[in-house]
């Protein structure tokens, strides 16, 4: 299930992609398969070993056109372990809600951007987020969770003083909206009432056959409750520094003829 739309968000084969936060890796993995030069980082070891695991099984698979590559590493989203304008692509997805400093990962995220590359952000939209926190807290309140919720407009002012230029959004996951909200109302760990396991159901079915009458649907809701906003934005160049002007050169006076 991705959260980022790859037909607003061009990905062309060779790119050099983090995925920041990576989690379970499934925007690493649709990027190995476009044919790029993915990086998957996230902080948590026991998570980078099983989509390292996967990586190497996409590969025997043949999964991964020539030339793609793939690595996941742990490590800490302030402190990026690599230099400046190391990648074409970021996104990071469903992670800034959980970080403190999130202005401080954004900074790392354009520090590691090339000019010119783009960067997908996703986080949880304010609406259906905020049905959440109301309904429960032990949806939020727990060791790493959600410590914020952002406004669309804050995200791109954020996004915009870090330096990037927003140049589109979207809502994603309508159908997963009301799935949470039973989840809150009927507990986050309470995984047996029958309106809960039902709905999961649905979801799963959803997500493995992809009918068009539920497509539609989302499509129809996403602007309405979608789960996530999704923010797409470049690092612009550099301006160049207009160069000084050349010195005038000084007119020579005419000499004089000789009789």
């Amino acid at each position: 299930m991705l959260t980022v739309d790859f037909s607003r968000f061009p990905l062309a084969a060779g790119d050099r992609v983090l995925d920041l936060g990576c989690g379970a890796g499934r925007h690493a993995f649709e990027c190995y398969r476009r044919g790029a030069k993915v990086v998957a980082l996230d902080r948590d070891g026991e998570e980078i070993r099983e989509v390292a695991k996967w990586f190497a099984a996409m590969k025997e698979a043949g999964e991964a056109p020539e030339g793609a590559s793939a690595v996941a590493m742990e490590g800490d989203a302030l402190a990026l372990p690599f230099p400046d304008d190391s990648f074409d692509v970021v996104i990071i997805s469903e992670v800034m809600e959980h970080i403190p400093d999130d202005k401080g990962v954004l900074a790392e995220m354009v520090r590691v951007l090339r000019p010119g590359g783009r960067i997908a952000v996703t986080v949880p939209r304010y609406g259906p987020e905020k049905v959440c926190w109301a309904l429960s807290d032990a949806y939020h309140e727990v060791e790493g969770g959600h410590i914020r919720i952002y406004r669309g407009e804050e995200l791109l002012e954020r996004m915009r003083e870090a330096g990037l230029r927003p140049y589109g959004t979207h809502h994603a996951h309508a159908l997963h909206s009301p799935y949470w909200w039973l989840k809150c109302a009927f507990g986050v760990d309470n995984d047996k009432a029958l309106p809960v396991r039902a709905y999961h159901k649905l979801l799963v079915w959803d997500i493995m056959r992809k009918p068009r009458a539920t497509r539609l649907a989302e499509q129809a809701l996403n602007p309405l409750i979608g789960k996530s906003f999704v923010a797409y934005a470049t690092k612009p160049h550099p301006r160049e520094e207009p160069r000084p002007a050349a010195p005038a050169k000084r007119a020579r006076a005419p000499r004089k003829a000789r009789a």
